[in-house]
């Protein structure tokens, strides 16, 4: 049976949680669409992330990652994936929680480990001992990200499909974001 979205499902957490890939798989499931705040941040500025990093500083790059959350919020309902560090700031989750829904994709530090050791795409491991900054960041977040309106464990046996289940079976228990179509 097919269900439909009432409002905009916000994918939030750590980098390697999975929020690109489960997003991705969500949206099919619940036929909608699926943006990438990252990507739409990329695609405006004409280079990646850890470019504008680089070039701009990270103040620079939140600022135009919650104009892009405001205006892609504004959109009809859609499943959004965020940069990590997008549900820290309180305007953001304050927007979130008014336009849609955040879920929090929770996964441990050597599930997370596992998924981003192996990638040079990640400017803020770029560090001397990034799985220690990646423990810090994640000690740091995780009191925050606990504030999204929906949380789903990811476990390393879970398939990509068997975690967007695990979302729609999350929102299903609430009874403002689906309904049956």
């Amino acid at each position: 049976m097919r269900q439909k979205l009432k409002k905009t499902v916000v994918l939030v957490g750590m980098m390697g949680a999975g929020k690109t890939a489960v997003g991705t798989a969500l949206a099919r499931l619940l036929g909608v669409g699926f943006l990438d705040s990252d990507e739409e941040i990329v695609r405006a500025a004409h280079m990646s992330v850890a470019e504008i990093f680089a070039r701009d500083g990270e103040p620079f790059f939140r600022a135009r990652e919650s104009e892009v959350l405001g205006r892609l919020l504004a959109g009809p309902p859609c499943v959004l994936s965020t940069g990590g560090g997008a549900f820290l700031s309180a305007d953001n989750r304050a927007l979130i929680a008014e336009k849609g829904v955040a879920v929090w994709l929770r996964a441990d530090l050597e599930l997370l480990w596992q998924r981003v050791r192996h990638k040079n795409t990640r400017p803020l491991l770029r560090a001397a001992d990034p799985k220690a900054t990646l423990a810090a960041l994640l000690d740091a977040r995780a009191p925050i990200y606990a504030e999204a309106g929906v949380i789903v464990d990811a476990r390393a046996e879970y398939s990509i499909e068997d975690m967007a289940g695990q979302v729609i079976a999350a929102l299903a228990a609430r009874p403002d974001i689906l309904e049956k179509a």
